[in-house]
């Protein structure tokens, strides 16, 4: 046998490797411009606080993941957040309990990722047309009721004797490790072990990949539509009582702004294809510390904060078209040219 034959493509499965988990080495480029930007004003709290703040937009990109693979989209998180998180207050404040008021987030969640899945995957409905309409539905309902309280924020009562407990989660850290960043580094350990290690993650991938042939294999791709669309519900769900510990009222007009930008492009910067079928859960984590970073940078720099969203939409647009450029010209470039 010739020797060329058995020896093992070392550069392309290193090649390969390194296109799997781009996201780590985006992620590591980007740190890197942050801290030489920042220079010696950056602490290890500092950089702590990268976690931090991605915690809340991170547990909403899993669920951004989990429908992009599936070749939908959500444009209702942001609104989902507003809404769940000023419910939240009132039943916080009418029971002082947190347990109540995570119980009650993650069925609000669940209720409203429910309601997106029945018309999308029941009803077959576009999931852009769906989630577009409940996006000024979430938010309305969340402003309207707010006006109905004759108030003009959400806000916990602070005389609450659970009051110092929740706030103080929302601020705690581990061994110098923000708590909430942790809860959003074991939402990251669920996700992935779901998606690689379950038959549902794989029933996922399947029908982005091909949902004809995911239906002639058995696969049951309504009810998968469905519960991707309550699994994202229930982590908006979490994400809004995480908003809560971290700062202790809600402002429907403002919370959740642009989230669902932020959480696709932590998709997209994370490896994940928005065709659908392909990419990693892992690279969401990556992709939303990255776009924070962003955020640290664009402040380092002095930029103008009006023109803060137009720098990111310009990342996201460039991010979408050499996940779709890139491939096309390297497929290209192996063809084989025909004579």
């Amino acid at each position: 046998m010739n020797e060329t034959e058995t020896k093992p493509k070392t550069g392309n499965s290193i090649t390969k490797t390194l296109g799997n988990y781009s996201f780590i080495l985006i992620f590591l480029v980007i740190l890197i411009a942050f801290l030489l930007i920042n220079g010696g004003a950056t602490t290890w709290s500092g950089v702590m606080n990268i976690l931090r703040h991605s915690a809340v937009v991170g547990v909403l990109a899993f669920g951004m993941g989990l429908v992009i693979i599936t070749g939908g989209i959500d444009l209702s998180v942001g609104s989902m957040l507003s809404l769940i998180g000023g419910l939240s207050v009132v039943v916080f404040n009418a029971t002082n309990s947190p347990i109540i008021t995570l119980i009650f987030a993650l069925g609000a969640g669940i209720f409203c990722g429910l309601i997106n899945g029945v018309f999308v995957g029941l009803a077959k409905m576009p999931a852009f047309i769906v989630t577009l309409s409940t996006m000024l539905i979430y938010r309305s309902i969340a402003q309207y009721y707010l006006r109905t309280l004759g108030q003009s924020i959400y806000n916990m009562d602070g005389t609450l004797s659970s009051y110092d407990a929740f706030y103080g989660f929302g601020q705690a850290k581990w061994l110098t490790v923000p708590v909430v960043g942790l809860v959003l580094i074991a939402i990251t350990a669920i996700m992935v072990y779901v998606s690689t290690m379950t038959k549902f993650g794989k029933t996922v991938f399947a029908v982005g990949s091909n949902e004809k042939a995911a239906q002639l294999a058995g696969i049951n791709v309504k009810r998968t539509r469905v519960l991707v669309f309550v699994i994202t519900g229930l982590l908006c769900g979490l994400s809004s009582f995480l908003w809560l510990g971290m700062n202790g009222s809600v402002d429907p007009a403002t919370i959740g702004k642009s989230y669902e930008m932020y959480a696709i492009a932590a998709v997209v910067i994370g490896g994940i294809s928005m065709s659908g079928g392909k990419g990693r859960l892992l690279g969401v984590l990556f992709g939303a510390m990255s776009y924070t970073i962003i955020d640290k940078i664009i402040a380092s720099l002095g930029f103008d904060a009006l023109i803060n969203d137009t720098i990111k939409g310009s990342i996201l647009l460039i991010a979408v078209f050499v996940q779709i450029v890139v491939p096309a010209i390297r497929e290209k470039i192996r063809k084989p040219k025909t004579i």
